[in-house]
């Protein structure tokens, strides 16, 4: 397999630049498709925090509720691949502003369940909705930003993620104490609304956008942007890193069949398998944990469960800024830090404190190590597959995601119901040091630049 050359230059770096300054209209497309993110964030974590209350009023055991949380990702799974496929057929526009309107429509439905069943229906039901939106949101970035911005876009879009259970623990959690957990989800229905109207302004294209000038489309294209090209820390030869990540310029896969047999692709998948059970193990649980274990208050659970997504918005940003800029667009060193970190941060929370300021320094501390790679596992797939492939790629990706998110909140339940805390730390840290195994054995793909590739 041919390797990558090290002193290897961009292949645009010949192309014109034009004399216009660029609009920056990406930008706001990020922040449509970011604050989505946060809506369809806000509506899975506003279960965790009413998910004590829910349990009492309808007797729910550990796994009970766990399944609870997981049914959702049922409903995600089954959608996602099939979602891409719609989604390279219509415009992304229309599929999202459909996945958004019914997405508010379950999360108010969840407020008028009276039992488990019911409660089960409902997030299945959201499950399905929302399951369009990471495919369709990373489609449109892919779009809208060059590769050089690509992992810095995916991070803050991650990051909205990760900022929604840094604010809506303490909302929700003053939702209830005012009205009951019923509501928590009637008011969170309601912003669905406003930003599927936001979608009407996002093209499916720069080029087909009015709000973009001929400049701005250049550089997403081809990345050519003079102040961009004259950045000493984008393309610069790196032997050993490129040696340790096994990096290798690879033949973007052109159809849907080509991107199935990649070994990478699938690698990637499993291993954000792994590392999205672990993080939608501990945004399910940690509330009842800090309710159940630590006696908080739940103004206090409110106040520490807000602290692992507030440091893993950091984490996502500054690891997306990393991907890009001080690894020249590389993005398994950042995945491999996210991974290997784990077996450290489950250990410390064995061993937490009972302060709460404390324990949310931990949690903090916890949630930033965990986010410093976590966006770029969804970025990989981008650089194995042409564009028009890219949603079917990351769809893969994304639904090994889901399908670790729905399983790993049912295992912590099951082993809750027989061992300990302890142990369902240990479980999670064993599926860190997995995840860490398999980045480290797939490629870090390169573009190419045929003039200057070696066999």
């Amino acid at each position: 397999m041919p390797i990558l050359d090290q002193t290897l230059v961009p292949s645009h770096a010949a192309a014109p630049v034009p004399t216009d300054k660029p609009t920056r209209f990406r930008w706001a497309v990020l922040f449509v498709v970011a604050l989505t993110y946060l809506l369809g964030a806000a509506d899975r974590a506003n279960l965790a925090v009413a998910l004590p209350y829910i349990k009492q009023d309808f007797h729910l055991t550990n796994a009970q509720a766990g399944a609870a949380a997981s049914i959702f990702f049922l409903g995600v799974t089954l959608i996602q691949i099939p979602g891409s496929l719609l989604i390279q057929r219509i415009k992304v526009r229309a599929v999202m502003i459909g996945a958004i309107l019914l997405t508010s429509l379950a999360t108010a439905v969840t407020g008028f369940a009276n039992s488990a069943s019911h409660l089960l229906v409902a997030r299945m039901m959201l499950g399905v909705a929302e399951g369009p939106l990471p495919v369709g949101g990373l489609t449109t970035l892919n779009r809208w930003f060059p590769p050089r911005e690509r992992a810095t876009a995916v991070g803050i879009f991650v990051a909205s993620f990760k900022l929604a259970p840094a604010f809506v623990p303490p909302v929700a959690a003053a939702i209830i104490y005012t009205y009951g957990w019923r509501e928590v989800f009637f008011f969170m229905a309601i912003p669905g609304l406003f930003i599927a109207g936001l979608w009407l302004f996002v093209s499916d294209e720069p080029r087909g956008s009015k709000r973009t000038n001929a400049a701005e489309v250049n550089y997403i294209e081809t990345g050519t942007l003079e102040v961009v090209e004259k950045d000493p820390a984008r393309d610069r030869p790196r032997p050993l890193l490129d040696t340790l990540m096994r990096a290798r310029v690879v033949v973007e896969a052109p159809t849907n069949r080509a991107v199935l047999r990649s070994p990478h692709l699938w690698g990637c998948a499993i291993a954000y398998c792994l590392m999205s059970g672990l993080t939608y193990a501990i945004l399910t649980w940690i509330p009842t944990y800090l309710v159940e274990v630590k006696k908080y208050s739940l103004m206090a659970m409110g106040f520490v469960a807000s602290a692992p997504w507030a440091g893993a918005v950091l984490g996502s940003v500054i690891g997306g800024l990393m991907s890009d800029r001080l690894f020249g667009e590389r993005r398994k060193p950042v995945m491999l830090v996210t991974a290997g970190s784990t077996i450290f941060t489950m250990m410390a929370l064995v061993m937490a404190p009972n302060n709460p300021v404390a324990l949310a320094a931990l949690l903090m501390l916890t949630g930033f190590l965990l986010n410093i790679g976590y966006s770029t596992y969804v970025v990989y797939p981008m650089g194995l597959a042409t564009k028009d492939r890219v949603p079917f790629a990351v769809s893969i990706v994304s639904t090994f995601g889901a399908i670790g998110g729905g399983i790993s909140p049912v295992v912590v339940g099951l082993i809750l119901d027989h061992s300990s805390w302890d142990t369902a730390f240990l479980f999670l840290s064993i599926c860190g040091v997995a995840a860490f195994a398999i980045v480290a054995l797939i490629i870090e793909p390169r573009r190419a630049a045929p003039s200057r590739i070696v066999a």
